[in-house]
């Protein structure tokens, strides 16, 4: 039958936002390793290729989620919700590489203490933004859509502290850097460090839109 191609098709969606949201999870703290281990060129390296690892993976879900839902008639929140969810959510996984990225292209010699900070609260955000994903699927729940929305909150704050950091990082990165190459190198991973948690945020804020609707 025709009509049968327009039926429902099993798909778990919100395990697929899991996945994801894990696979983000397991490059940022492959990037908090690199970053951790920097003066290792080895190690650097090692961990340069599993921020890759999870980074493609997180591809790949995207991908799935994104055919599926042109061949799902039926959806568990509006498809637009779905689309623009994984899609951000993709865009923090697609980020964290860069960032490995552009330190290799720029070949940043050392780390600073505030790249340790922008790292240490891009995967916070990242950890909180995997356990806001988790509860999206329960939120008609009442409990379980005030924790995803105080969970959302964290994520915000986060971000807001790493504006913070971004921008004292600026001041005393022009202020006490002479050689106008390393100024060039360290604001570059800075801003991105920092749209990191920006990111984030935005999952944060299409999260909340979700619980909201559905609550």
């Amino acid at each position: 039958m025709l009509f049968g191609k327009f039926l429902p098709r099993e798909c778990n969606f919100f395990e697929l936002f899991n996945q994801h949201a894990e696979r983000i999870v397991e490059a940022a703290h492959a990037f908090s390793l690199l970053v951790a281990n920097y003066s290792d060129v080895q190690k650097r390296a090692a961990y340069n290729l599993e921020v890759d690892k999870a980074e493609r993976a997180a591809d790949r879900i995207t991908q799935e989620v994104n055919r599926t839902l042109h061949k799902t008639f039926i959806t568990p929140i509006d498809r637009e919700q779905i689309h623009s969810l994984i899609n951000t959510m993709d865009d923090v996984a697609d980020l964290i590489q860069d960032s490995a990225e552009t330190m290799a292209l720029y070949d940043v010699r050392h780390m600073t203490g505030e790249i340790v900070h922008l790292t240490d609260l891009s995967v916070r955000c990242c950890e909180r933004l995997k356990d806001a994903v988790a509860l999206i699927g329960k939120v008609r729940d009442p409990a379980t859509a005030e924790a995803a929305l105080k969970t959302c909150e964290e994520i915000d704050q986060l971000e807001s502290d790493a504006d913070r950091v971004m921008r004292s990082a600026m001041s005393r990165l022009f202020r006490e850097e002479p050689d106008v190459r390393e100024v060039i190198k360290l604001k570059a991973v800075y801003e991105l460090l920092e749209i990191i948690t920006d990111k984030c945020e935005d999952v944060a804020n299409l999260i909340e839109g979700i619980v909201l609707e559905n609550s």
